[in-house]
């Protein structure tokens, strides 16, 4: 079957709760450990059902969110995706509370339980109109996004599309780009503001009614965080402020020098080399059938991982009107599916976003073993070591995107990873503050952010942006929206993919491939310090890894001739 052939029902939900409640019930009562069992094995099943469903929706309208019939399918999911969850709340507290949990352990994961029990912290009934309008708030935040229609030059272009032209290297270009962009957003401002503070205030009376400090405690069970906690993250941030914050400062100085102007400028960032950065040397066709030979030279398991993605269809790549944001990656249980989403839009991002979710697809599809839908995936500061890592797995094949270009990929996808570390642990920095004062206004957040940003992005140089220098930069930042807290998991997962990167790249360790491939097959069996230890990597959280690994990469970055790339 291709993905347009795959079906799309609405689930009747008065008969999903009936199933859900007969079988919750029979748990409870369970007279055995094999009738336990079953029950799992059929509420397994009837769960995968339900996610597939509305994973369907979810991709077919941020394939096209203009799509009426899928509109209203969302909102149907906005409504009823509370509802499903109280369903499974309760099959999870006849879980945990199960006499037969030890024999239940033998086929669901210690991970399982961890989750399910901070489910039932994190879960009540009478918070379920708030998670309503939360969605609502999101789908709303995506939609705006998606309806940008930004007239630059001699067309149309969505923000997506616009990126091209930050590249530029004609600087009257960038800023004019720069200018057309953030204009966007100023005019749309009053719309971000009033979404995001409905968010903040909804998501505080979410925590507070179920009796949590603040959102930022309600968010760490909600992310399933089972090793760490705020207080080791607070410090984590010290460590990158102090570590690569002055790295990144004088690896934008070299930036400035390559590309010969006086002092960086905001609008100066994106374009890394004085001739152009590097592009891929193809269209979207010529860089499908690239991936398809990297991923069969790379192994046989990514061989046929890649063919079982074309051969259904489960890739949409290239931007065009109408279509959500950005990219990712998600399953559908019921046909053992991976399905990446991106927007290629001409830039090497296209190569980034290629590996990064195929690094996320190619972990799930590897993890279709799992029989419970909870446990396929892992969490998120896990999964993103996954995506990461097989950004720089592949750069043996790397010349063959970018032909006579491929040096200046190298260096600038790797100094790349460094200016994200900052970037990274502002926006979850940002994220505390707010919802650790969920009173502020719209100026107080803008004015926040700003100062939070001078401490992490000193060498930011808005002086020339009125706008910017006044904090709206966040607006573009989806995850603040959509996904609070998910940020800082990015930054965690990317001092663990320089790792991979070194042992890889550098010391050409060749166990690397099968610890990468073992973190892939273990899904979400695992928490991510157990994760980071399966792979024999060093935790984020570990004195000296973060500066020893920063270093490996500054190393071999001072090691080359950026100007003469």
């Amino acid at each position: 079957m291709k993905f347009s052939d795959y079906t799309y029902t609405r689930p009747d939900f008065d008969s999903v709760k009936a199933d859900y409640t007969r079988l919750t019930d029979r748990l409870a009562t369970a007279a055995t450990a094999d009738e336990a069992k079953a029950v799992v094995s059929e509420v397994n099943k009837l769960s995968a059902s339900v996610d597939t469903q509305m994973t369907l929706c979810s991709i077919r309208h941020s394939i096209d969110t203009t799509d009426s019939f899928y509109e209203a399918e969302t909102d149907y999911w906005n409504e009823h995706g509370p509802l499903y969850q109280e369903l499974a709340t309760n099959y999870y507290k006849a879980l945990v509370d199960s006499p037969f949990r030890t024999e239940l352990a033998e086929i669901l994961p210690e991970t399982f339980f961890k989750s399910a029990e901070n489910q039932l912290k994190i879960f009540s009934p009478e918070i379920i109109p708030l998670l309503q309008k939360e969605n609502d708030l999101v789908n709303q935040y995506e939609k705006l996004i998606a309806s940008a229609e930004i007239p630059f030059q001699d067309g149309v272009y969505n923000l997506t599309q616009m990126g091209p032209f930050a590249q530029s290297t004609d600087r009257a270009t960038r800023k004019a780009a720069s200018e057309t962009t953030t204009g966007f957003f100023v005019e749309n401002e009053h719309q971000f503001d009033s979404i995001y503070d409905q968010l903040v205030k909804t998501r505080d009376q979410i925590a507070k009614t179920l009796g949590f400090k603040d959102y930022v405690e309600y968010g760490y069970y909600n992310m399933n965080r089972f090793d760490y906690n705020r207080d080791m993250v607070k410090t984590y941030r010290e460590e990158i402020k102090k570590h690569v914050v002055p790295l990144v400062e004088s690896l934008y100085q070299r930036q400035a020098e390559r590309i010969q102007v006086p002092s960086l400028k905001h609008y100066d960032a994106a374009l890394e080399f004085l001739d152009g950065n590097a592009v891929p040397q193809g269209d979207p066709d010529f860089i499908i059938n690239h991936g398809i030979k990297m991923y069969h030279e790379l192994s046989p398991e990514t061989g046929e991982f890649i063919d079982f993605m074309v051969e259904h269809d489960l890739l949409d790549l290239v931007a065009k009107k109408g279509k959500r944001a950005g990219g990712y990656c998600t399953y559908l249980p019921d046909f053992k599916s991976p399905f990446i989403f991106s927007n290629f839009n001409g830039t090497s991002a296209d190569i980034d976003v290629l590996t990064h979710e195929a690094g996320h697809a190619f972990q799930v599809y590897q993890s279709r073993w799992i029989e419970n839908p909870e446990s396929i995936w892992p969490t998120y500061e896990t999964c993103e070591i996954h995506s990461m890592s097989m950004e720089f797995i592949t750069w043996p094949w790397m010349d063959g995107f970018f032909g006579p270009q491929v040096d200046k990929y190298k260096f600038s996808h790797l100094a790349g990873t460094l200016y994200f570390l900052p970037y990274g642990v502002l926006v979850d920095h940002y994220q505390h503050e707010v919802y650790e004062n969920p009173d502020m206004t719209p100026a107080e957040r803008k004015a926040t952010w700003r100062r939070l940003e001078k401490e992490y992005l000193p060498y930011k140089d808005y002086s020339e942006s009125a706008d910017l220098d006044r904090g709206i930069f966040w607006f573009r930042q989806g995850h603040i929206y959509a996904s609070p807290f998910y940020y800082i998991d990015y930054t965690l997962a990317q001092v663990c993919a320089l790792q991979f990167w070194k042992r890889t790249q550098v010391d050409h360790d060749e166990t690397a491939w099968s610890d990468y491939l073992a973190i892939c097959q273990a899904g979400g069996t695992k928490s991510f310090l157990q994760m980071v230890a399966l792979a024999n990597l060093n935790s984020p959280f570990k004195e000296g890894a973060l500066e020893s690994t920063v270093q490996a990469a500054s190393d071999y970055l001072n090691s080359i001739d950026d100007k003469a790339l």
